[in-house]
């Protein structure tokens, strides 16, 4: 793979470190406030909704400037967020920043992802984008705990002080290493024509559905592993790499799997995590479990993440700009809501480990609105796989025979 990929791989890991490690670090800066823990998930609501309204917006504003400027801009404001993260005087602009940071995320992972796969060697597209991700999943391996670490030992603000460091960092290695290369297919009109095109809805749902299961058991992660499983407060930082490490490997066999089966890798996926979580929610007193469901849940999570990317790219066809970034707004439309959902069953006094019921039940909904979205694909599901959807028309009748999905 071409080394450019691992400058972008290192703003993945800036943008996953601080996506991630403010749910380690809630019951710290909820403390800061004087606010509970569930008024505290509005941080990441907050981050989320800046993921929400900053992809769509930022990646049309940005549509015809070089792909290089664009990543760098975007990672400019990142920095800009954090230096205010790290400054915020009160609650409410604490909750500010946290937008501001966000809104360069989808933006950027959407320009990251296309360039990667404008670069990759044929037929490795698909492993392309997810060794950009694993800069998402080594931040869940290194960067979260230690960013935990640091928070707790000597204050959340110093955390989010160091990640501005990393964006800058990115910003010096987008500038020496990534190539300037042409992702545009046309117009910005174009772009938007993709949005015609029912599977790219579909696609969306299920993202913003399917995976909002994980974001809200993650975002109460902290206090479920303190005030139910039993662990200190210093063994979460331990416990978060058990889930960057599962992050890490389902991100690699999900960039394989990609490019062979993704429709399958997807109904697997989310059949697996209602079982996850299921254990998860009758098992969570016990440290042991509760530490393998952390590393389970990560793992499942991210095997899903390069197929269900591949899925939305080929089935935007030409427009694949703006569904990457309408992707990454699913994504966080989902980690928002997951966030909420959580934050509703903990204020009913059911109890964090509550949230692993939700999460099962919004897996289940995934896998239900997977199976529709398939359903009533006129074509059948060849077309959204990546190696049928590259073959002549006339050619496709044979090729679905041998490909499946």
């Amino acid at each position: 793979m071409p080394l450019a990929i691992l400058a972008l791989a290192v703003g993945a890991f800036a943008i996953g470190t601080t996506e991630f490690v403010a749910m380690g670090l809630l019951p710290r800066m909820a403390d800061t406030f004087g606010v509970s823990i569930a008024t505290a998930g509005w941080l990441i609501t907050a981050y989320a909704l800046g993921v929400v309204v900053g992809a769509p917006t930022l990646t049309a504003l940005t549509h015809s400037w070089p792909r290089k400027r664009v990543l760098t801009g975007l990672m400019a404001l990142f920095v800009v967020g954090h230096a205010a993260t790290a400054l915020a005087p009160t609650f409410g602009a604490l909750v500010g920043a946290r937008f501001l940071s966000g809104l360069g995320h989808g933006a950027f992972f959407g320009a990251s992802a296309l360039v990667a796969r404008k670069i990759a060697p044929p037929g490795r597209q698909g492993q392309a984008m997810a060794l950009v991700f694993t800069g998402l999943t080594v931040a869940n391996v290194v960067g979260v705990p230690a960013g935990t670490y640091v928070g707790q030992q000597l204050g959340w603000r110093l955390t989010f002080a160091l990640v501005g460091l990393i964006g800058v960092a990115t910003i010096a290695a987008i500038l020496a290493i990534v190539p300037e290369v042409e992702t545009r297919a046309g117009s910005l009109r174009s772009e938007f024509a993709a949005f015609r095109r029912s599977q790219v809805w579909w696609t969306l749902l299920i993202v913003t559905v399917g995976f909002a299961s994980m974001f809200t058991v993650l975002s109460y992660v902290s206090p479920l592993l303190t005030e139910v499983a039993g662990f200190s407060e210093g063994a979460v930082s331990w416990v978060l790499v058990l889930f960057g490490v599962g992050a890490t490997l389902g991100n690699v066999l999900g960039g394989r799997l990609a490019d062979w089966r993704p429709y399958r890798t997807l109904a697997v996926g989310f059949a697996a995590q209602a079982v996850v979580f299921t254990g998860l929610f009758l098992f969570a007193g016990n440290r042991v479990a509760a530490a393998v469901g952390v590393f389970l849940f990560a793992f499942v999570a991210f095997t899903m993440s390069a197929p269900i990317q591949t899925r939305g790219i080929t089935a935007a066809g030409g427009g694949a700009s703006m569904a990457s970034a309408a992707m990454q707004a699913a994504f966080n439309i989902g980690n928002a809501m997951g966030a909420f959902l959580g934050g509703i069953v903990i204020d009913g006094g059911f109890g964090y480990a509550a949230t692993a019921v939700v999460a099962l039940v919004l897996a289940l909904l995934g896998l239900a609105i997977l199976a529709e979205a398939t359903r009533v694909d006129k074509n059948g599901r060849a077309p959204l796989d990546p190696r049928v959807a590259a073959v002549p028309a006339q050619r496709r009748r044979r090729v679905r025979g041998t490909v499946g999905a």
